[in-house]
């Protein structure tokens, strides 16, 4: 059967550029597998924060942003409340197997998607600073950086190993492209790792079908393959489009709520994939930046600071919102227009590692975050 060159469009109709497999343990290089699994939701563009999880307790939003703030929003407590397209996330945290960080975000006060992108995922002291990622990093400490079954390896899970990044140059034209590049990166690689991938890969697809391309299904998909054992240990599922600076809508039908049904339906996906292993796994989301406080002239929003991120989990025991909540009136803003961020992101993320890998505190914030005093978060989160 000829041979052809596998294009990176050509990877992206038959998986979708948006998921990536990473910290495979290879027999050897770690002496204990790691507690649990995690699994990061990036949402490119700068997610809303105060559309997403409305601080309707608050005297100044509906005065700053009534037509960004929907009217059908679920009632968390006295003080929060969760948009409509988070249906099954709502559903989570009535089960205690979710929770949300509210006013947190990266240290980067400078609103540009290129740097706040690169900060988020490299997790360095600077936009740019660094050429690994710090979920990379932290795979690397947990001695299982594995391989990733990607095209194009984002920077969030790019380790000091070289090699932790594999795609063959040619594949065979066939009905399962995906199962032809996981059969290749067995073939190429003869450690027990590889086999190992070959293994529960081929329990997670079936012959001649191509894995959707849609958000959920990759969520499903990645959940299937991490479950199974000796599978992946991280997954990342990237979702853009949330740059909403005209007509970005209060309701489900507007274009912000339209991107959180994906957020939505992706935590669904892992859910249902990842069967009894939901029990030990983290899934976190990641954004660049909010959006300002007041909306602007055209039904939108402009670039900001602090935002919200979403958890949720089997290792969550007890849904909460976790905040220091700095007030939204003028004088209480970031530069007098964004929210503010009270908690540092990196802590959570620091949190995530600590639950899913089993590292120290000390160690992710020195060696992964480079910043030894970093705030521990880890029993707000967990107990």
């Amino acid at each position: 059967m000829p041979k052809f060159n596998l294009t990176r469009r050509e990877f992206l109709k038959v998986s979708g550029a948006s998921l990536f497999l990473a910290g495979l343990p290879i027999p050897g290089y770690t002496q204990d597998k790691p507690p649990g699994t995690i699994s990061v939701i990036i949402l490119e563009g700068g997610m809303d924060g105060l559309t997403a999880v409305p601080p309707f307790g608050d005297p100044s939003l509906m005065k700053m942003r009534k037509n960004l703030t929907s009217t059908n929003f679920l009632k968390l407590n006295s003080f929060f409340g969760l948009h409509p397209s988070f249906q099954y996330f709502a559903g989570l945290m009535a089960k205690n197997n979710a929770s949300i960080v509210h006013a947190t975000n990266f240290p980067y006060v400078l609103r540009s998607h290129f740097e706040g992108q690169n900060l988020m995922q490299g997790g360095g002291l600077s936009p740019f600073s660094d050429k690994t990622g710090w979920l990379g990093r932290a795979l690397d400490l947990a001695n299982t950086p594995g391989r990733a079954l990607s095209l194009d390896m984002p920077l969030i899970l790019r380790g000091s190993n070289e090699n932790d990044n594999f795609y063959p140059a040619s594949i065979r034209s066939s009905g399962d492209l995906v199962t032809q590049l996981i059969n290749n990166i067995s073939m190429a690689h003869t450690n027990d790792g590889a086999e190992n991938f070959k293994k529960v890969s081929i329990k997670s697809t079936q012959a001649n079908v191509i894995v959707p391309r849609d958000p959920a299904s990759l969520a499903n998909y990645a959940g299937k393959v991490m479950s199974q054992e000796g599978g992946p240990l991280a997954s990342v599922i990237k979702v853009d489009q949330f740059d909403t600076h005209a007509r970005q809508g209060a309701e489900e039908d507007g274009h912000h709520g339209t991107q959180l049904t994906i957020v939505d339906d992706i935590i669904a996906g892992y859910r249902d994939g990842l069967g009894d292993a939901w029990d030990r796994s983290i899934i976190l989301t990641l954004t660049e930046f909010g959006r300002t406080v007041a909306e602007n002239g055209t039904g939108g929003s402009e670039h900001g600071y602090g935002s919200a991120g979403l958890l949720a989990g089997g290792t969550i025991s007890k849904s909460k919102v976790i905040s220091q909540w700095p007030g939204l009136a003028k004088n209480e803003q970031f530069e007098q227009r964004d929210l503010m961020s009270t908690i540092d992101y990196r802590s959570v993320c620091a949190a995530c590692i600590e639950k899913a890998l089993g590292l120290d505190h000390d160690l992710i914030a020195s060696k992964v975050f480079y910043t030894p005093k970093l705030p521990r978060v880890y029993d707000l989160i967990f107990s």
